[in-house]
């Protein structure tokens, strides 16, 4: 039963489309678990780059089945305009599986997801304003639309008045804006149901039966640890679980079944949005680290905060995670710095703590402690065994392996599916 989770261990954007896309070749599925088109994978296959939103990585790999597992929100449009994009493009997407489970993002979700951010002002969380966050309130209010209410207009009528009857009170009365019509939403759904019918499965069965046949199959988190619902940096995170946990409730498919769970660390720190980041650059180096990494949001286009490498949060991803193994990328981005700042720990009110704080008063008023590390000014981009990097890219790599608490397994030194050295396999 080989199952692997594959996730980010800080605030997303760390290169899973990249580590995906490496094993993609190698697995018979891969599925995505949760989140929605907040995501963003860009993938690199040769001279062509594909930036994916909601589509698992996998959808590129030859011989693998793509899955959108029941913990995903699915908007419909996003969904098939990628498929369109990709088809145009000569990929084939019609081994894709899309549970019937899954919850659908429906045009009322997107409108009270930007009119709240706007009403919140200073205080917004920092969506992408995508109906990301509303779908996931109606799922655990038990007044969403599910993929499989699509097939029954009846039902889908009723799931819809009943959730703009207190929607349009709230959109009407409190942000004077005008109703939206249950049978506007209901037409445009149902517009969607037969384009959507070829992919619609029970993933879960399928799932389960590919790991009972010994199949290789590949869970692929959206976003990071540290936008994790229950173990992010709250309130400013996602509205699912993008944690090894998340795998099991968003795929269906128990945790005695999972046998690797690997995580994925940018040799540096960034973050997209609001909220706590306790290595965040404000000077020439973060400008540096932005511009050489491209770091803009895949989706959203938004520049990236960024800072150097947080080993705190490395460690708590660790032990969240159950981490087996780290994939570290993007390490070619570094190369031409003299000193590298490592964050060792934080200082708090006066006191060293080693371990992230579960405290968002202490998080926010964390202050970094670095270690500096030796830099390297050679290329490494074409580097294919561990031993071809610089002695002190290495000396990098075994100090953050070291600090983060699990193995890293593999190195991103370039952009390209082919530029990766892997140091144990994950298979």
């Amino acid at each position: 039963m080989p199952a692997l989770v594959l996730l980010g261990a800080q605030w997303g954007d760390e290169g899973k489309g990249k580590a995906t896309d490496l094993l993609g070749g190698s697995v018979d599925y891969v599925v995505r678990y949760q989140g929605g088109n907040n995501a963003g994978h860009t993938v690199v296959v040769g001279d062509q780059k594909y930036a994916l939103h909601l589509l698992p990585s996998g959808i590129l790999s030859p011989g693998c089945t793509p899955v959108i597992g029941n913990g995903v929100v699915v908007d419909p449009s996003v969904l098939l305009s990628e498929l369109s994009g990709l088809n145009e493009r000569g990929v084939d997407t019609s081994k894709l599986l899309i549970s019937g489970n899954a919850h659908i993002i429906t045009p009322y979700n997107v409108t009270v997801d930007k009119v709240t951010e706007r009403f919140l002002g200073k205080r917004k969380i920092g969506t992408t304003g995508r109906g990301i966050g509303p779908t996931y309130a109606d799922k655990i209010n038990r007044v969403g639309i599910r993929v499989q209410d699509l097939y029954d207009e009846s039902i889908l009528t009723q799931k819809v008045e009943a959730a703009l009857d207190a929607k349009n009170q709230i959109l009407t009365k409190l942000y004077n804006r005008r109703a939206i019509a249950a049978g506007q939403v209901v037409e445009e759904l149902l517009g969607y149901a037969e384009q959507i019918r070829p992919y619609v499965a029970d993933t879960v069965l399928v799932l389960n039966q590919a790991l009972d046949d010994d199949k290789v199959v590949l869970f692929e988190g959206g976003q990071g640890t540290l936008l994790d619902i229950d173990h992010g940096t709250y309130p400013f995170v996602t509205s699912s679980n993008p944690t090894a946990g998340g795998a099991c409730t968003g795929a269906g498919v128990g945790p005695t079944k999972v046998s690797r769970v690997i995580g994925i660390l940018k040799a540096y720190t960034t973050r997209v949005g609001a909220g706590p980041f306790p290595t965040e650059l404000f000077d020439k180096d973060g400008e540096a680290l932005r511009e050489i990494g491209g770091e803009r949001g895949v989706t959203t286009g938004r520049d990236r905060r960024c800072g150097w490498f947080d080993a705190v949060i490395a460690r708590y991803a660790t032990r969240v995670n159950g981490l087996t193994d780290f994939f570290l990328t993007k390490l070619d981005v570094l190369t031409g710095w003299e000193r590298i700042p490592v964050c060792v720990a934080y200082e708090i009110d006066g006191k060293r703590v080693e371990e992230l704080p579960y405290s968002q008063t202490d998080f926010h008023h964390a202050k970094p402690v670095y270690e500096m590390l030796p830099g390297w000014s050679e290329d490494i981009t074409g580097a294919k065994t561990f031993s071809d990097l610089p002695k002190n890219a290495q000396a990098y790599v075994k100090a953050l392996e070291e600090m983060s608490g699990a193995p890293i397994s593999a190195i991103g030194v370039g952009p390209g599916r082919d530029e990766t050295i892997e140091i144990n396999s994950f298979l």
